[in-house]
C-alpha cells in the first residue's frame, strides 16, 4: 500500500496552512512591537539634536547630504547582515537614534513658527492616520501588492536624485515637488510592505520593521515640509 502525503510529511495540508499563518502573524506582531520600539530613541535624538543644535547640513548641504546617505546606508547594510542576531536590533535602535538626530533640523524650524507645534502634531497625527488605513488595508486584503515594488524603487530612485540635485540648486519649488512625490509613494511603500509579510514575503520582522520605519519616517518629515511651506506663521 502506497503512503499517502499525510503519512509521509506527518502533518495534513491544514496544518501546513495554518503554520504559515501563524508565522506570518507572529513577523506582523513582532514587526509591529519593534516599530513602537525603536520611537523611542527616534524622540530621544530628536531631543538631543534639538538641544545641541545638531545640523550636518550646515556648512555644505551637498556634503551633508551625502554624508547622511552613507552613514544610513552603512546602518542599513549592518542591520541587514545581523538580522537574525539580537545585534539586528541594536543596530536597528542605533539607527533610529541617528535618524532622530537628523529629524532635529526640521523640528527647530518647525518649533520656530509660531504655529510650529501644531503643524508638528498635524504631521505627526497625519502620518499616523496613513499609516494606520494603509496597513489595515494591506493586512486584510487578499490582493497581493508585489507587483507595485518596482514602480515604488524607481519613484525612490527618482526621489533621491531629484534631492541630490536640489541639495545644489536649492529650488523651493522642486522641494515642494519632492516632498508631495514622497508622501505619495511612501504611502504605497507602506501598503507593499505590510502586504509582504501578510503574503509571506518578508519573514523576518528586524528587516521589516526596518522598511516600515522608513516609510512612517519618510512620510512625517515631508508632510511636515508640506504643513510648514503652506501654513507655517512666523512671529
Amino acid at each position: 500500500m502506497q503512503p499517502n502525503n499525510e503519512q509521509i510529511w506527518g502533518q495534513t495540508p491544514t496544518n501546513v496552512i495554518l503554520g504559515i499563518a501563524q508565522q506570518q502573524n507572529r513577523v506582523l506582531r513582532n514587526t509591529y512591537f519593534l516599530l513602537a520600539l525603536s520611537m523611542i530613541p527616534t524622540v530621544l535624538g530628536a531631543l538631543v539634536g534639538i538641544q545641541a543644535h545638531f545640523s550636518f547640513f550646515a556648512g555644505s548641504p551637498v556634503m551633508g547630504f551625502l554624508l547622511f546617505l552613507g552613514i544610513a546606508w552603512g546602518f542599513m547594510w549592518g542591520i541587514e547582515k545581523t538580522k537574525n542576531s539580537g545585534m539586528g536590533v541594536v543596530l536597528l535602535l542605533g539607527f533610529t537614534f541617528f535618524m532622530g538626530l537628523m529629524l532635529s533640523g526640521i523640528l527647530r524650524v518647525a518649533l520656530g513658527l509660531s504655529n510650529g507645534g501644531t503643524l508638528i502634531a498635524l504631521a505627526a497625527g497625519g502620518t499616523g492616520a496613513i499609516f494606520v488605513t494603509l496597513a489595515g488595508v494591506a493586512s486584510t486584503t487578499k490582493r497581493d501588492f508585489s507587483g507595485i515594488g518596482k514602480f515604488l524603487f524607481a519613484g525612490l530612485v527618482l526621489i533621491l536624485v531629484a534631492a541630490l540635485a536640489n541639495a545644489f540648486f536649492q529650488i523651493p519649488v522642486l522641494s515642494l515637488v519632492i516632498s508631495a512625490l514622497a508622501v505619495g509613494i511612501f504611502s504605497a511603500y507602506i501598503l507593499f510592505d505590510i502586504n509582504r509579510i501578510v503574503h509571506g514575503g518578508e519573514t523576518n520582522y528586524i528587516s521589516a520593521t526596518l522598511a516600515v520605519y522608513l516609510d512612517i519616517y519618510n512620510i512625517f518629515v515631508n508632510l511636515l515640509s508640506l504643513l510648514m511651506a503652506f501654513t507655517g506663521q512666523r512671529d
